[in-house]
């Protein structure tokens, strides 16, 4: 069932967020690390259709969902030409919107109940030999520690936000994740401050059949 209520998510414009200042380089070097050329893309929550934006401007032929309408409304009067409609993860997208070469999904799963439908959705979209580019905030031994002795964990963890944070990834766990998904974790960079205090990290995700 699609979410189309999404009060956290109120969208009055399409640029780019302060997230994009450190994830869109991270994006750009994983393509060219893995040579990934321009063809078809799918943005996976493409909120205001930012990314999906510059990925149009790369060369991809892009299509996306978000099950925010507002940001579904900016993204189509500020990007008419791309194919973005309201949806999510927990729809049959593939069965719509066919394979893609590439799929991006920034900043995502750790909003969704059901990470294990997410991940076959991804698993669903991609083309054999198609790439993903998972985003989300990255935690691990010492970022934990640092937002702990800072007094900082109430902030981050984001309790009072409606729709908000509720899955929170390690490296391993999010592996896991896309690995029961029939998917091929090839490198998982951490971006945004040094690699130990990250702000969050890029899966690049590879289906192989």
């Amino acid at each position: 069932m699609t979410e189309t209520d999404i009060s956290g998510y109120r969208y009055s414009e399409s640029e780019c967020g302060c997230v994009h200042s450190y994830l869109l380089p991270a994006i750009e070097k994983a393509l060219s690390d893995f040579q990934i050329e321009p063809s078809t893309a799918f943005d996976l929550g493409c909120g205001n259709g930012a990314v999906a934006s510059w990925l149009d401007q790369k060369g991809f032929t892009v299509s996306g969902v978000d099950p925010s309408e507002t940001g579904i409304a900016a993204a189509n009067a500020a990007h008419p030409s791309i194919n973005l409609k309201v949806g999510s993860a927990y729809d049959p997208l593939h069965e719509t919107f066919g394979s893609f070469s590439l799929l991006t999904s920034l900043e995502v799963v750790e909003h969704v109940y059901a990470p294990r439908d997410y991940a076959k959705c991804v698993y669903n979209l991609l083309s054999p030999g198609g790439y993903a580019l998972i985003s989300t905030p990255y935690h691990g031994y010492c970022k934990n520690l640092a937002l702990a002795l800072t007094g900082k964990m109430d902030k981050h963890f984001t309790a009072l936000w409606d729709h908000g944070h509720i899955k929170f990834w390690s490296p391993k766990t999010l592996t896991q994740l896309l690995t029961e998904a029939g998917l091929t974790v090839e490198r998982i960079d951490r971006v945004g401050r040094i690699p130990q205090l990250a702000k969050t990290m890029l899966a690049i995700v590879r289906r192989s059949n």
